[in-house]
């Protein structure tokens, strides 16, 4: 019963998809029908050949010329209609997982950040691509073949009454077996594609674990243990499918062949009991023809069953993202006037069961100075700077941008005005123009003047094509200072209020952490800037330094104050001088 409560919404839901393109679907059906009343009137002008020309021994030529010009007529509109009915059924699928892509895509990138730190990446992909092709399927196979089987099945049917109704009674017995046989294998078949589903999208998030590891894999020889984790997962998904397959091959085709066997035994008997008045040969061609007929469609319609099985699963699993819950962002239009920041009493954790990451957190911070954020791992830095930047719902506490509350503030004004750089950042396999710009309107003379503020300019300039030079995948043909120069080039594009540096000079050289910080001092004229800081010696000119110790702040003030106290940040600072 669960599975119908289960399958029915979910369908319903797949088949509104197809609504705005209603007037062409219903074109699709009348070509349908239309083939396939023509492929059923072939057996009737047969039947009448057979009783009133052939085995009357009586030779019309005009007669069985006009017969045998009608038939084929009625083989080559059936070929006609059910050519256009098929491309007209694809285009309409095609539109309607083109929108059913969209609407994934429009959830996944709507998705609060923390849906990413627990859902990998590959479901995600697999529930874009594999789920949604899938559906497609429904719309393009599933619809037309069990549209064309049904009406074949009322059209044989009524033909086989009006032949013969005795033996159309016995032939009828054959749709009951077939409903129980589907309502079975419904029954049997959910939890198993669920299951091939399932795998089929782990094998995708270990392809794309294993892609994006490849230097770490092949460093530390692990590409045994990822073989074999591949090898595991893609076993799992073939012993899925067997399953499928031998319930297939049980409950669809043979068990409906053995029925039809059945029927047919019994149209033999019911000829050879009765006289040859009440059962013409022409009749039982007609019906032996009509019940190979009625196998036909009876068994694709059992076929399409478990198509029809794993679209419903593929549509289960689209449906869970696309109702997810979203990012909830407030409504407060107003754009900021000054990069102000005031946190009170905020204690956070990620979730309810494990202890707080941070713990009693208070800190007002002035427009347009800079701060700086320092720990050891695990502190809370970066967990402090996510939830300015609203990725994380605030349970304990409260942070004000602008002396406006966070949860107020609405997504537009929230993204132009504050922004963060991050240690690793994300470079678009696209031009350097466009990795800048992002989609925003800016001029390429606007663009030379912020490569030049961020000492990027000679470099694109030497670039075979300049600021169209494509990068490579995730910017390996750049550096990681040079990415995290383009990162903050994004930034001038338009100035936010307040910009957040997170770790972003950990990974870099001497040299362009120099440019960075000459860059920085450019930008801090107007916005306040938080810098969480591995690399103490590039914070020792903030305004405030905030030192954070398992979420607690320990110490904060200036740093020559901080280095008079002689406490955490003081041996945080001797310890990497003496380092370096």
């Amino acid at each position: 019963m669960d599975h119908l409560i289960e399958f029915w919404p979910i369908l319903k839901r797949l088949i509104k998809y197809a609504i705005p393109w209603k007037k062409k679907i219903i074109l699709a059906f009348c070509l349908l029908i239309s083939g396939a009343t023509s492929e059923v009137l072939g057996p009737i002008l047969i039947s009448y050949f057979i009783n009133n020309i052939l085995s009357k021994h009586k030779f019309y030529f005009q007669s069985t010329l006009i017969i045998i010009a009608i038939f084929i007529i009625l083989q080559i509109l059936a070929v006609f209609f059910n050519y256009f009915q098929s491309i007209y059924f694809n285009k309409i699928a095609v539109r309607v997982i083109n929108k059913l892509r969209n609407d994934v895509m429009n959830s996944a990138i709507k998705q609060p950040i923390y849906q990413f730190d627990s859902q990998p990446i590959g479901q995600i992909i697999s529930k874009v691509t594999n789920d949604t092709e899938v559906i497609k399927e429904l719309y393009d196979t599933v619809a037309p073949t069990l549209f064309r089987s049904i009406t074949l099945i009322i059209i044989i049917l009524f033909a086989m009454f009006t032949l013969e109704w005795h033996m159309a009674i016995i032939a009828i017995f054959i749709i009951p077996l077939v409903i129980v046989i589907m309502s079975i294998y419904q029954y049997y078949s959910t939890p198993l594609l669920r299951n091939v589903r399932y795998y089929l999208a782990n094998i995708n998030n270990k392809f794309n674990e294993t892609i994006n590891g490849m230097n770490v894999i092949q460093q530390f020889r692990q590409q045994n243990r990822f073989k074999k984790s591949i090898q595991n997962s893609s076993q799992l998904h073939y012993l899925a499918r067997m399953r499928i397959l031998k319930l297939d091959g049980f409950l669809l085709r043979p068990l409906l062949s053995l029925i039809s066997a059945l029927v047919l035994c019994s149209f033999i008997f019911s000829f050879s009991y009765f006289k040859n008045e009440v059962f013409e040969v022409g009749i039982l061609y007609a019906f032996i023809t009509y019940l190979g007929r009625l196998n036909e469609p009876l068994i694709s319609i059992t076929i399409q069953q478990s198509i029809l099985q794993q679209a419903i699963v593929a549509g289960e699993r689209i449906f869970s993202l696309i109702d997810s819950k979203k990012q909830e962002y407030g409504r407060n239009k107003k754009r900021f006037k000054t990069g102000k920041i005031n946190i009170k009493n905020l204690s956070f954790s990620y979730s309810e069961n494990q202890k707080n990451i941070l713990n009693n957190i208070n800190i007002d911070i002035p427009s347009k100075s800079f701060v700086a954020f320092v720990g050891h791992t695990g502190s809370g830095k970066s967990t402090l700077a996510n939830l300015l930047m609203g990725y994380y719902p605030i349970k304990h506490g409260e942070i004000y941008l602008d002396d406006k509350p966070i949860n107020s503030i609405s997504h537009c004004v929230l993204r132009k005005n504050i922004l963060i750089v991050q240690q690793d950042p994300i470079i678009l396999a696209d031009t350097f123009f466009s990795n800048i710009a992002l989609g925003r309107k800016i001029s390429e003379d606007e663009i030379w003047k912020i490569l030049k503020i961020v000492n990027l300019f000679s470099l694109v300039k030497s670039m075979p094509k300049g600021l169209y030079s494509i990068l490579g995948e995730e910017g390996n043909t750049l550096s990681v200072g040079q990415k995290q120069l383009l990162s903050i080039a994004r930034i001038l594009v338009k100035n936010p209020k307040i910009l957040i540096l997170d770790e972003a000079t950990a990974n870099i050289d001497s040299g362009t952490e120099k440019l960075i910080q000459k860059t920085l001092s450019f930008i801090k004229k107007n916005t306040t800037l938080i810098v969480i800081a591995h690399r103490l010696s590039t914070i020792v000119d903030a305004d405030l330094i905030i030192v954070l110790d398992k979420g607690n702040i320990v110490e904060f003030g200036k740093h020559e104050k901080l280095l008079k106290i002689k406490g955490c940040y003081s041996k945080m600072y001797n310890f990497q001088l003496s380092k370096y």
